[in-house]
């Protein structure tokens, strides 16, 4: 996977790291895309006329195992673009993206829409109906019909410097991260609150030795996303918790394990 935009190897002009980074463990491009198809239910649509001529349409989706299923009209131009031609791909950005929306995390899921079978419509219906709840105003109507997308290619870009793909294999084998949809706040307390811990972390763990400032940008089931500050300039890099966790509910003990261990190395 290619790494921050900051990260060793990058542009010359980002310092790279004076020391070994502890762990730089992180949500593979599968992972990241499953845990972002599922944090929202609107996405764009990429689908081709008769003429062979790319459509884009915005859309709304709910997902069967993380694929996307589409409730869809015959009238819409991408509705009997479907039906004339099965390719398509779904382009997914982060909610509440930042002010840069080039530095937030987007994702293109590619491969070919079919109209669910018989045995799994009831979940296909049901799947559209958690993911769009106003949906259940038209979902039986006979002029709308259920579309599952059926993955066969991903690519994650994760902001500047970050991107990577994924196959239909490793992206169905995947599942969302538990802490990245509810990290804001204790991100924002790390932040607000325990800045002398994150400097250890940068400095001991991160590879940073010479960091001066530091600021928490995301924390995921593997460990924290560090921004760091250095006489030489500003980079990024990693604090891995000891062990994976499952839940948010772990997210303050793994935090506090990894400023423990930094505390340790100084």
């Amino acid at each position: 996977m290619a790494l921050d935009h900051g990260d060793p190897g990058d542009a010359p002009s980002v310092p790279p790291p004076l020391a070994d980074i502890a762990d730089t463990t992180r949500p593979s491009a599968a992972e990241e895309a499953r845990t972002l198809v599922a944090s929202t239910n609107i996405g764009t649509l990429a689908s081709l006329t008769p003429d062979g001529d790319p459509w884009a349409s915005f859309i709304t989706y709910g997902l069967l195992d993380g694929s996307p299923v589409l409730c869809v009209s015959h009238m819409a131009e991408h509705g009997r673009n479907l039906a004339g031609n099965p390719r398509a791909s779904i382009a997914v950005v982060t909610p509440n993206a930042e002010a840069d929306p080039l530095a937030s995390a987007r994702i293109t899921l590619a491969g070919h829409v079919e109209k669910p079978s018989e045995a799994e419509y009831a979940a296909a219906r049901q799947a559209h109906l958690d993911g769009v709840p106003a949906a259940k105003y038209y979902v039986d109507y006979g002029d709308f019909s259920l579309w599952v997308l059926r993955v066969e290619r991903v690519r994650w870009v994760g902001g500047y410097g970050r991107m990577d793909s994924a196959s239909a294999e490793a992206y169905a084998a995947a599942s969302p991260d538990p802490v990245i949809p509810k990290a804001a706040g204790a991100i924002d307390h790390l932040n607000n609150d325990h800045r002398d811990s994150l400097l250890a972390m940068a400095q001991t763990l991160g590879g940073f030795p010479d960091t001066t400032e530091v600021t928490c940008t995301g924390a995921d089931r593997y460990g924290l996303d560090l921004r760091v500050t250095t006489p030489r300039g500003v980079a990024y890099t990693r604090a891995g918790y000891a062990s994976p966790i499952n839940s948010i509910d772990e997210l303050r003990s793994a935090t506090v394990e990894l400023a423990r261990r930094a505390r340790a190395a100084h």
